[in-house]
């Protein structure tokens, strides 16, 4: 157990410094403390108000999807029970493309509209799976949400003119472009808020993944514990879609790569590995996507789904063999 702490801390040093050098101006190891205690000079304006507030706000982001993902996936007893499925990132795209596309001003965009956008998709979703009988029926009922917030999105890029075309897509892809301390700040209150919810519904999260049968046999009204369980994970990625938009698969990728790591392991402890990998996961992906095709950005939603479409293709290509092998 220590020696895994120790490898992630070490791992998220390497990481946090890195996302702190890279990029044009190149600050260079032995430039970047100096670059932090100073006050003024370009090295220390890129290093802590452009590359130090993307950094924390991809933590958070990737943080919050992680425990999303953890908390769906024990609650639906469903490996490829992801965020996504919730409308809640689907709903906030649609908001903002809306907005844009209709030409309504709204203060504090993008994250008000996002707010409002995430609040009404997992709303939705979860007036529409109440009195749901298996957790594959939610599965498939936010998934419906999350099809008809998507069309909605796609109309409203169609609506937009060339000139905010570039900055919707972006925004709907998932980004952490002009990440600033602004958006810091209430990012981090409300992660702080989502992660103690979170913590308070695991009790009932350990009782959903033995089954409704016997959650309801030691006493537990499944149908109820598990929307209670969606909307505390509604609201962490809401804490996402605001600041950053859609940021897909992190919680999917998180969950099974904190699975691998510390198999078996306690409720808390899951969605303590599952925060801690999926904020390694978005700073590494948001690294690449900004300096892989420098000076284009690319955005960070965009490369996660990549790396899920790759990474899934392997994992069936693997669970094929092993299918007919064991055949």
């Amino acid at each position: 157990m220590t020696t895994r702490v120790a490898a992630a801390a070490a791992a998220g040093l390497v990481i946090a410094v890195a996302a702190l050098m890279l990029g044009q101006p190149f600050v260079g190891v032995n430039r970047l403390l100096p670059a932090l205690s100073a006050t003024e000079g370009l090295e220390h304006v890129v290093v802590t108000r452009v590359r130090a507030p993307r950094l924390v706000l991809g933590a958070i982001a990737g943080a919050c999807l992680g425990a999303a993902g953890m908390l769906l996936q024990e609650a639906l007893r469903n490996p490829l029970a992801v965020p996504e499925l919730l409308g809640v990132s689907s709903g906030a795209g649609a908001a903002v493309g809306l907005c844009v596309a209709l030409g309504i001003s709204v203060p504090g965009a993008p994250v008000v509209p996002a707010l409002l956008g995430a609040a009404v998709g997992g709303g939705a979703t979860l007036l529409a799976v109440r009195g749901a009988a298996s957790p594959a029926a939610v599965l498939l009922i936010g998934a419906a949400v999350s099809a008809a917030c998507q069309a909605l999105m796609i109309a409203a890029g169609a609506l937009v003119d060339s000139r905010e075309q570039g900055v919707l897509v972006r925004y709907l892809l998932g980004s952490l472009t002009g990440s600033s301390w602004q958006a810091v700040v209430p990012a981090a209150a409300g992660m702080v808020v989502a992660m103690l919810a979170a913590v308070a519904v695991l009790p009932a999260v350990t009782l959903l993944r033995l089954g409704d049968d016997t959650a309801s046999a030691l006493g537990l009204r499944a149908g109820a514990a598990r929307m209670v369980v969606l909307a505390v994970a509604s609201l962490l990625v809401a804490v996402v879609a605001g600041p950053c938009g859609p940021i897909a698969w992190v919680g999917f990728f998180a969950v099974r790569i904190a699975g691998a790591w510390r198999p078996n392991t306690g409720a808390l402890q899951r969605l303590a590995w599952s925060a801690v990998l999926g904020a390694l996961l978005v700073v590494v992906a948001d690294v690449a996507a900004r300096t892989v095709l420098h000076p284009v950005e690319l955005p960070v939603g965009g490369l996660t789904a990549l790396v899920a479409a790759v990474l899934g293709a392997v994992m069936l290509l693997r669970g094929g063999r092993t299918t007919r092998s064991s055949s």
